[in-house]
């Protein structure tokens, strides 16, 4: 019942509303409301997170009348935080330190909620609401007294059930080794990461305002960390490595095996992903300026066996049918077991795996595509060594996994070679000289513009990188130059010398040098293979649905760079409307963003890949025959009407040894 004295505030954006005494805190009010309002301070006017803007004026929707000097005077604790941090925008206070003297309407900014949003830019925007596992709470712990025994530990619990209402708070040996030093270094102020409410994971000295997070995607390939903010969702710094895994195998079952015929194989890999996790750990926190010890939580995706070896489980079951995971769901494991330097009782979040070759990168990306929220049938293909894909919507999701290899990423192929300045990302071919022209990464010019040269000395010409490979064999094709069966047509070595013959087949020269840049007839094939391995994994699940795509998402860091018109004249993908085809860049690490950012959305990854259909292509009888018709450019028997309204296709050209024949006097022309 409201007492004649009380006051009545309403807090926007959620309209929650209440009666308190005069003198109490907006912070208080907001607490006994259940209104988002944070603080990390716990009131001591330190952390600036309760940030309010007081209203002025009448309101008649509330019956009230808001002004400014009913929220009390402008107090020496928020004049020190001003002197301190700088100026607070207008009509902004401070919730802590803002007292109730009468009628307020209180707006409490996004930046101030605990629970606030951010939106992750991609194609299609998502909104992801900050709730991560751990927080701050900043205590002023009791000094020891000879009248009283209790630890110090004991008495660090007494703050945070007086002054949070945490209860029974925990912490293992290596948290409680840092206790004394740091309770001593901060005169008995300390700042506590408490994981999930109750865990005490780190603790610091005196009063701390950030703490940070790593979500790490560990691929076959490249290892991506991102260091996050765990309190505003930003990211503080993003970096990657080649994943040192590559000298033991460049595809997945080359290192299973590997780690099956060396005793001891599987713990070398295990030793060099973690040793290349950890540096990039580090390389992250330096970037950021942020020390390790402030990182109190991590998050982790991958493929099955990538999944599996960072962890330290033995993947030799995943060599072989029937592909036994050792752990399905998600899985928690503190970051000091697996050698990764960051606060004492940190833990790794990995997400949970799909099947037994579809895996915690899978669930990664369907955690930040969520079409199984959609109404619209998607596709979603992970481009990589190991290429994933999800098909459904909301009434059902399928997953397969399809063994491209790295053909995609610059790897079998001749002159290709990892995405950096100077590397080939861009290829035009003219229809009618056949002559090429490119641009490198690290400059915006094409190869055939004035001051290219000039432009691209310091970098030079090094190669071809996946982007350029895709879009090389593509102009090849739609150029003439290769046929749909994926030929090198050496006849057009008679009409230009860019065909030159190379033994019993022929080459493209791409670029005359330096270097001198081919692409021979074992590259065509080596793509040839990579992309019927996708589109036929892709295809099996379509036909599984019964109905085509409506929408098309190319995810991966590399998936981000195709362009979706030589994806699909390549025959990566099927056909649909192009402008529904996208690029989610880097789904799987914004996944393990997520998850590292929100802690339902742990569970609701664990919940959506139970239910995710699992598609074996290794054991499906149709796969071979969908791998061998997606062998043709684009494809042997399926049409592609939309891709055929925005570009020409060639029109079929036969490929037969009466090629080599009818090209003898060309070779003897052409200098090899």
């Amino acid at each position: 019942m409201m007492a004649p004295s009380d006051r009545r505030v309403v807090f926007t954006p959620s309209g929650k509303r209440g009666a308190f005494a005069e003198g109490t805190s907006l912070l208080d009010a907001a607490r006994r409301l259940g209104v988002d309002l944070d603080s990390v301070c716990g009131g001591r006017g330190i952390c600036g997170r309760c940030q309010v803007d007081v209203a002025e004026g009448a309101f008649a929707k509330h019956a009230l009348e808001s002004r400014e000097g009913h929220a009390g005077p402008w107090s020496p604790v928020e004049q020190r935080y001003v002197d301190k941090r700088g100026p607070l925008p207008p009509g902004r206070r401070l919730g802590c330190q803002t007292r109730i003297c009468g009628d307020l309407v209180v707006d409490v900014p996004a930046e101030s909620q605990v629970h606030r949003q951010i939106v992750l830019k991609r194609a299609e925007e998502r909104v992801i609401a900050i709730d991560p596992v751990v927080r701050l709470h900043t205590v002023e712990v009791r000094q020891p007294d000879m009248s009283d025994p209790s630890s110090d530990f004991r008495r660090l619990q007494e703050a945070l059930e007086g002054q949070w209402g945490v209860m029974g708070a925990t912490a293992d040996a290596a948290v409680v080794r840092t206790l004394q030093k740091a309770l001593r270094a901060g005169g008995w102020t300390a700042t506590v990461a408490l994981r999930c409410d109750r865990e005490v994971v780190a603790i610091y000295p005196g009063f701390v305002l950030a703490a940070c997070g790593v979500a790490i995607d560990v691929g076959s390939t490249t290892i991506a960390a991102y260091l996050c903010d765990l309190a505003t969702g930003e990211t503080l710094a993003s970096v990657g490595a080649m994943n040192p895994q590559i000298r033991f195998g460049e595809d997945l079952m080359s290192r299973v095996s590997y780690a099956m015929m060396n005793p001891g194989g599987d713990a070398e890999l295990t030793d060099a992903v973690r040793r290349a996790i950890d540096a990039l750990i580090g390389e992250a926190a330096a970037q950021a300026e942020v020390a390790r010890e402030a990182i109190v939580e991590l998050t982790l995706v991958g493929n099955p066996i990538m999944h599996h070896l960072a962890l330290g489980l033995d993947p030799a079951e995943l060599g072989g049918a029937p592909f036994a995971l050792a752990i399905d769901g998600g899985f928690e494991v503190k970051a000091r077991e697996l050698g990764l330097a960051v606060a004492p009782g940190a833990y790794v979040y990995a997400l949970p795996c799909i099947a037994g070759h579809v895996g915690a990168d899978a669930a990664a990306v369907t955690l930040a595509e969520a079409p199984h929220e959609s109404d619209e049938l998607r596709l979603i293909v992970d481009v990589g060594t190991n290429a994933e894909i999800v098909y459904g919507d909301r009434r059902l999701c399928l997953a397969a996994s399809s063994p491209t290899g790295p053909a995609f990423e610059g790897a079998q192929i001749s002159c290709g070679q990892r995405a950096a300045p100077g590397a080939i990302e861009r290829v035009r071919i003219d229809r009618a000289t056949l002559e090429p022209r490119f641009k490198v990464i690290g400059c915006d010019l094409w190869s055939d513009e004035p001051g290219f040269a000039e432009a691209t000395a310091l970098s030079g010409v090094t190669g071809v990188c996946g982007s350029g490979i895709i879009e090389t064999m593509a102009e090849l094709f739609l150029a003439g130059v290769v046929s749909a069966d994926g030929v090198l047509d050496g006849t057009l070595a008679a009409r230009t010398a860019r065909v030159e013959p190379v033994g019993r087949t022929f080459a493209y020269v791409l670029n005359e040098g330096p270097p001198r840049l081919l692409i021979y007839q074992t590259d065509v094939r080596a793509i040839q293979l990579a992309k019927a391995a996708l589109y036929a994994g892709a295809k099996l699940l379509i036909e599984r649905r019964g109905a085509p795509p409506d929408r098309i998402t190319l995810a991966g860091a590399f998936g981000a760079q195709i362009d979706p018109v030589y994806a699909m004249a390549l025959g990566m993908i099927p056909d649909c409307d192009l402008d529904r085809v996208t690029s989610a860049g880097n789904a799987a690490g914004t996944g393990a963003r997520i998850a590292l950012l929100n802690r339902a959305a742990r569970a609701e990854i664990e919940r959506v890949a139970r239910a995710i259909e699992k598609v074996e292509t290794a054991i499906e009888p149709d796969f071979q025959a969908l791998f061998v018709a997606a062998m043709a450019i684009p494809h042997k028997t399926d049409a592609f009407p939309n891709l055929a309204r925005r570009i020409d296709l060639p029109p079929a050209k036969a490929s037969d040894d009466g090629g080599r024949r009818r090209s003898r006097e060309a070779r003897r022309r052409t200098p090899a």
